[in-house]
């Protein structure tokens, strides 16, 4: 019996503190393993050729797209680090020693912090080309849109520390037994988390998406209405018939967002700490699954990256040959 018992264990020959081995049965550790790393190879190669597009294309380095390729480095470090480190912590004993499970902890409010802010600073962009097209060229200009993008970036790393100070000091203190890698919060660094992470992004993307719509569904009736009033004419002469696409594209962008980001935060309400659970890693992966969607409604979207990814998977990445229809 005392054989068996020790088979269950991570660290058989740490009886008395080591944890005991998920309960996943062979045939569905394969069939989860395989889904979740195929998800995470999708999120991975999507991303990639967002951030090769935008790269490489000198056409594609407008603000907005800056923008996007911030977005897309997030979502990319998101299937290349977080999901299968998660699937490893999920189904197997966690046997990289306390100091890397602080590292993916920071990396987890690192990436995710980023890839929310960067989705914040998405719906200014749109705020100000759809409601403020006269004034878009003198207040989003390239230079400025990256000072926010690396501001946005130090910010998330910064915030990282306060998140996982106490693990920084003390690596493993809240780990029950050895093996098991726990992310833990403070009451204090949850509630901040809830708070900055979640309400006030989803407060301000809310209101300014509720703004760009009504602004974009006026713009739309005056062109179908042939208003020609000079005065309405002359401010809505700047917004192109590829901003109003832009704001559909960023309404389903918040959709997708919402869906993905509140099941997580909704049970963070209810357990701050979102320890002691089996629903977390769960709640984790459908967080996650935000980085592998975003991609997708580009390409359903935007006929740039279409083009682009075109281009790159016939391996003929000349800035000369591509010449994109921004006006779609």
């Amino acid at each position: 019996m005392e054989i068996q018992d020790r088979t269950d264990l991570c660290f058989p020959h740490l009886l008395n503190s080591s944890c005991r081995k998920p309960t996943l049965h062979w045939s569905e550790a394969v069939l989860l393993n395989s889904v979740l790393l195929f998800i995470s190879l999708i999120t991975v190669v999507l991303n990639l050729l967002i951030i090769i597009s935008v790269s490489h294309f000198r056409q594609l380095h407008t603000p907005t797209n800056i923008l996007l390729l911030s977005l897309g480095v997030s979502d990319f470090f998101v299937g290349l680090l977080l999901m299968p480190f998660e699937i490893f912590r999920f189904t197997f004993c966690w046997i990289l020693g306390d100091a890397m499970c602080v590292l993916f902890l920071f990396f987890i409010f690192t990436i995710i912090c980023a890839s929310i802010w960067n989705i914040v600073l998405i719906s200014v962009d749109r705020y100000v080309a759809i409601c403020y097209p006269l004034h878009y060229p003198t207040r989003i200009s390239l230079t400025r849109v990256k000072y926010c993008v690396c501001l946005c970036w130090f910010c998330a790393s910064s915030c990282s520390f306060f998140y996982a100070k106490d693990e920084l000091i003390q690596p493993g203190r809240r780990n029950t037994c050895i093996g098991e890698c726990i992310h833990y919060l403070s009451y204090a660094a949850g509630i901040n988390d809830l708070t900055f992470n979640f309400i006030f992004p989803v407060t301000t993307i809310i209101v300014l998406y509720l703004r760009v719509f009504v602004v974009a569904v006026s713009q739309a009736r005056a062109m179908r209405s042939h208003i020609t009033v000079a005065s309405f004419h002359s401010a809505t002469s700047g917004t192109k018939r590829s901003e109003l696409k832009a704001a559909r594209t960023l309404g389903v962008l918040v959709v997708v967002y919402l869906m993905c980001y509140c099941p997580y935060y909704c049970y963070s309400i209810v357990d701050v700490n979102l320890t002691s659970t089996s629903y977390v890693s769960i709640l984790c992966f459908v967080f996650y699954s935000n980085s592998c969607l975003n991609p997708v409604i580009y390409s359903l979207f935007y006929p740039w990256f279409r083009k682009a990814v075109k281009i790159i998977s016939t391996c003929c990445l000349h800035p000369h040959v591509l010449v994109l229809p921004f006006s779609d």
